[in-house]
Parts: structure tokens; C-alpha cells; sequence
């Protein structure tokens, strides 16, 4: 299949999952060394989000791609439908491809053909999904895809890899990911060792890719370890270290910090024990009060509370008319999905998945009803006055749903920082405490690492 077949169904999904990206997610950063390449192309990015990494990759990436998918979901009454007008391809895995290679064998001819052609791939050579910040064992397949397109003539295949890095990525309005697309990998010797050793080949180019997604992520043991890493960070900062606050050199630290935590914790364990015992106590602490960890607490006057109280209320109070009808209008869909996410018992890695699917089925269907609702009452115009309002209104009561919990954020904090005067200096000195046993961790991890134990600064 050209990169012209099919175009107009991949434009119209690729539209509707730009939205519903926007819609779920707070941010969204891409970031990217080298401009997407022209011509053959395989991307081949991390997987722990199910269905929305690869909806983030469809988005962002400015090339129509030919997503592998496993071969179930294609039978899925709602996915389905979705990957056939994307032109997706089936992954038949061992258990279901049972005795039949040819299922799979049918899968590589359908890729080379895509490749020869000068199209895109899109696959996730971890083979499976797991909500973890870790990389898993990379499965050879991405590799030997490439080998098939460039044998027996080269067409000059290009192996991109593009790592996913999410914050919170279930939480709806609250979660953040990072897209960084990495520099296209050496693939020229392994083509060419593949006339003789193919096996070997494919593992050499593997083990490349492993190497260039793990540059591209940062890896902790869990996804609490991860979310402290972002408090050290800010506590690096007020220590008067220098951390950019987003893209490749925010990356580069944060793996930097993961490794000397793990050359930290085999050396020095009951002191890097206790330092995330007191840091998961501060967080705790922080989160209760109503302030951020990641910040030294705020000194607010009652004059500049009394101002940030009266705008944002102002603001409230205006808005208010379309952002309740917006409730009003979006109330019903919000709980039935709300209702079908809890049924399906999902899974960390599905919870983003599952609440953009359920909502994808819940909210244009009380949109029907709500559409019958007004023609009957108002006939044309009432159906008409509906239509006008629904998206501008939902899009409303979003930005004031967010702004009340701003506001209540602060109120909270304020009122526990000025009812209790101590409180923003124990706050601070045991953030300066916590600052300066960073830095002492930091120098003990330089010197193993000048030692020759690894980690880093």
C-alpha cells in the first residue's frame, strides 16, 4: 500500500485522536534532533501506555504510518474499525498464531512491500505494554523487518527510534507526556552482515535500538521512584544546581539521577533509605498543606492572596453561565464513562485507553439523545442552539473545572501556612535539610563513579 491509499481515512483518524489527545492530556512536548525522515521508515518507540502511545506517535509523527497492532484488536467492535481506516497491520502472537507461521509470514511481506514502497512502520518492539519505567527485552522483529526490505537490493531503510516518557498518564487533564524523537540508527553494516549472518544481524541492530530508546527514556524501578525523581530535581535546583526544565537535557539528568540512585543504593542502602523515607514524608506533608513539593513554599501577603482570591473569581463569575451549562450538557456522558472505566477493571497500562475509548462511545451518544431532546422542545433552532453550544461550552467548563481547583489548591495552602505562622519554615528548612543531603548523596556518588563503580552526578 503507497502513502496515498487510504489517505483520507488516515486524516480523518488521525483528526479525531489529535482531539481526543488534547482533550485528555494537559501537555503534550515533542522533541525531535532530526527532522522525520523521507522515504522507507520503521519507528520504533517504548511501550507502556496500551493504545494511546501509539494514538501520541499517530499525532505527532507528520508521516502516514502503517501501525503493527495485535491481531485481537482488530476484532475489537470499537478499536477495529479504527486501525482498518488506518491501513494497520495484524500481529498474530504465539498463542495466537498457533501452528500457522504463515499468519505472521504474511505480516513481513505485507511490511516489505509498505517499505519498498517508501512508507512508513510504526511498531513497538517490546511485543507488549506494561506501565513500569523500564524498558523490557527487546523482541527482534523491527530488525528483521528492516532485513527483509533491503534484501536482496538496499532501499535505504531508516530505523527511527522515538521514546515516550508520561506523567501521570491515566489521570484525565492532570497527565503530561513527552514525545523525543532520537537520531536514525546505523543500519549499514547490519545490512550488509546479513547476507551471511542474519541472526546476527537482527541482534546487532536490537541491541542498537535497545541502546537508543534507553537514551531516550529514563528508567526507574517504579512509577513512585520516577515521581520522586521529579522532586529531586527541584530540590537540585535550590540547591544551586542547573537542570533544564524541559526536553533532552531535562532527560539526560533525570537518567543521570537514576543511575547514581542505583550505584547509591547497593553502596550506601540505609542512607538512600531513609533520604526517599523523608522525601516521601515531605511530599506527603506538601500534598496535604495544598503546596507543591517540587517548589519551596510560597510567602503570600494577605494583600497578594486577597488579589489572586478576587481574580480568579472574577474570572469564575464570568465564565461561570457557559461553563455550567457545559456541566449541565456533559454531566451524563462524564459519569457513564466514568461508570464503564470502573466495570472494566482497567489496568494501569489500559486506564488512558479505556477512558478515551468508553468516552469515545458515551459522549457522542448522550450528544444523540441530548440532539433529540432539543429538537423536540425547540425544534430546528433548539437543535441548532444545542450544536453551537456543546463544544465551546464543554471546552469552558474544562478551563473553569481547572481554575476552581486552582483556586481551591491555594485557598488550602494559604489558610494552612497562615493559620499555623511555623509551618512555611518547617516546610523550608526541611526542604533546605533535604537540598543539602542531596548534595552530599551527589558527591558520594561522583566519587563511585570516579572509583569505577558507574552512576553519575
Amino acid at each position: 500500500m503507497t502513502e496515498d491509499e487510504g489517505a483520507w481515512g488516515y486524516r480523518l483518524v488521525r483528526a479525531l485522536v489529535r482531539v481526543l489527545l488534547a482533550v485528555f492530556y494537559r501537555r503534550i512536548e515533542v522533541v525531535a534532533t532530526t527532522p522525520i525522515p523521507t522515504g522507507p521508515l520503521i519507528v520504533a518507540a517504548n511501550h507502556h501506555n496500551s493504545v494511546v502511545d501509539a494514538m501520541l506517535l499517530l499525532a505527532v509523527i507528520p508521516r502516514r504510518l502503517r501501525t503493527l497492532a495485535n491481531a485481537p484488536l482488530f476484532r475489537h467492535p470499537l478499536i477495529g474499525p479504527f486501525l482498518r481506516l488506518l491501513g494497520a497491520l495484524p500481529v498474530h502472537r504465539r498463542q495466537e498464531a498457533g501452528d500457522d507461521p504463515s499468519r505472521n509470514a504474511a505480516l513481513f511481506d505485507a511490511t516489505t512491500a509498505a517499505l519498498r514502497g517508501g512508507g512508513a512502520i510504526l511498531i513497538f518492539p517490546e511485543g507488549r505494554t506494561q506501565p513500569e519505567p523500564a524498558l523490557q527485552e527487546l523482541r527482534t522483529g523491527a530488525a528483521r523487518m528492516l532485513l527483509a526490505a533491503e534484501a536482496p537490493a538496499p532501499v535505504g531503510v531508516t530505523l527511527l527510534p522515538v521514546g515516550l516518557v508520561f506523567q501521570q498518564p491515566g489521570t484525565f487533564r492532570d497527565g503530561q507526556g513527552l514525545v523525543q524523537i532520537g537520531a536514525p540508527i546505523e543500519t549499514d553494516d547490519a545490512v550488509a552482515l546479513a547476507a551471511s549472518a542474519p541472526l546476527d544481524a537482527a541482534r546487532l541492530l536490537t541491541d542498537r535500538l535497545g541502546a537508543a530508546l534507553r537514551a531516550l527514556i529514563v528508567e526507574a524501578d517504579d512509577r513512585q521512584t520516577l515521581r520522586l525523581l521529579g522532586l529531586v530535581e527541584g530540590l537540585w535546583r535550590e540547591a544551586g544546581g542547573s537542570v533544564p526544565r524541559t526536553g533532552p537535557g531535562q532527560i539526560a539528568w533525570l537518567q543521570r539521577a537514576a543511575a547514581s540512585y542505583h550505584v547509591l543504593l547497593r553502596s550506601e542502602t540505609a542512607r538512600v533509605s531513609a533520604f526517599r523515607q523523608a522525601l516521601e514524608a515531605y511530599a506527603a506533608q506538601c500534598e496535604r498543606v495544598g503546596v507543591s513539593a517540587a517548589e519551596p513554599p510560597p510567602r503570600e501577603t494577605v494583600g497578594s492572596a486577597v488579589r489572586f482570591v478576587l481574580h480568579q473569581a472574577f474570572a469564575l463569575l464570568v465564565g461561570a453561565p457557559l461553563a455550567l451549562l457545559g456541566i449541565v450538557l456533559h454531566f451524563v456522558p462524564y459519569q457513564l464513562t466514568a461508570a464503564a472505566v470502573h466495570a472494566l477493571h482497567a489496568t494501569d497500562e489500559e486506564e488512558a485507553t479505556d477512558k478515551i475509548a468508553a468516552g469515545l462511545v458515551m459522549y457522542p451518544s448522550a450528544w444523540a439523545l441530548e440532539a433529540w431532546g432539543a429538537y423536540r422542545i425547540g425544534g430546528p433552532w433548539g437543535l441548532a442552539l444545542l450544536a453551537a453550544a456543546l463544544v465551546p461550552c464543554g471546552f469552558f467548563a474544562l478551563a473553569w473545572r481547572e481554575r476552581l481547583g486552582r483556586l481551591r489548591r491555594e485557598a488550602r495552602a494559604f489558610f494552612a501556612l497562615r493559620g499555623d505562622p511555623a509551618l512555611r519554615e518547617r516546610l523550608q528548612q526541611e526542604r533546605g535539610r533535604l537540598a543539602g543531603e542531596l548534595q552530599l548523596l551527589a558527591r558520594s556518588a561522583a566519587d563511585h563513579a570516579n572509583s569505577g563503580e558507574g552512576g553519575a552526578r
